[in-house]
């Protein structure tokens, strides 16, 4: 590596970028197996193909475990953010606690704690947004799915939308279980995500 002939705040800089793996910002994402590659190469996963866009002054972090639940993240949360040290962490999490019909208000209390843990380590916190099939019954899904915008006003952070709501209609995007995304859906995937992660860490 040659810096001879750079300013010197310039020289600096390269040096600090050098020295941190010219990692300008670290964006966590703390899921499940929506984010988690489920049953396809990981190198095929939205999550990698967001870190793979965003180019090397950028690193995209899976923090996510297939099953997960909200309190298995909060179990594991502290882990994620010493290790890593994000600037921005988005949760996307929940499905499994509504599958398995936990109860709303736990939902809220957990994801309550992951915000404020993230915040608590310097990390600006997004949330998406989680819907459920229509089979769980309308009161527990009116419920459940009011903990995420509930959320999102009293911490004034960005509530971003379910990003599987376009493919349910569309063929080929979704697994035969009907929840999981395919290997074609991953790109859409990281469409749908990028201006949303651009925006959190300032691009």
């Amino acid at each position: 590596m040659k810096f001879s002939g750079l300013p010197v705040h310039l020289f600096v800089f390269a040096l600090a970028m050098f020295a941190t793996g010219a990692h300008a910002e670290r964006i966590v994402i703390l899921g499940d197996s929506l984010s988690d590659a489920y049953d396809i190469p990981r190198e095929a996963g939205w999550v990698h193909l967001l870190d793979e866009r965003l180019g090397e002054a950028h690193e995209v972090v899976d923090g996510s475990i297939s099953g997960d639940t909200s309190a298995g993240a909060v179990s594991r949360i502290d882990g994620l953010l010493e290790a890593h040290q994000p600037q921005v962490l988005i949760v996307i999490l929940g499905g499994n606690d509504g599958l398995r019909g936990l109860p709303p208000s736990a939902l809220e209390k957990n994801l309550a704690e992951l915000i404020e843990r993230g915040r608590a380590a310097g990390a600006r916190v997004a949330l998406m947004q989680i819907r459920l099939p229509p089979n769980l019954g309308p009161v527990y899904i009116e419920r459940f799915e009011g903990v995420y915008p509930a959320l999102a006003e009293r911490f004034d952070i960005e509530l971003i939308p379910f990003f599987l709501e376009g493919l349910f209609d569309r063929p080929g995007m979704l697994m035969d279980d009907g929840i999981h995304p395919t290997e074609a859906a991953q790109p859409k995937l990281a469409d749908f995500m990028e201006p949303y992660v651009r925006e959190l860490i300032g691009l």
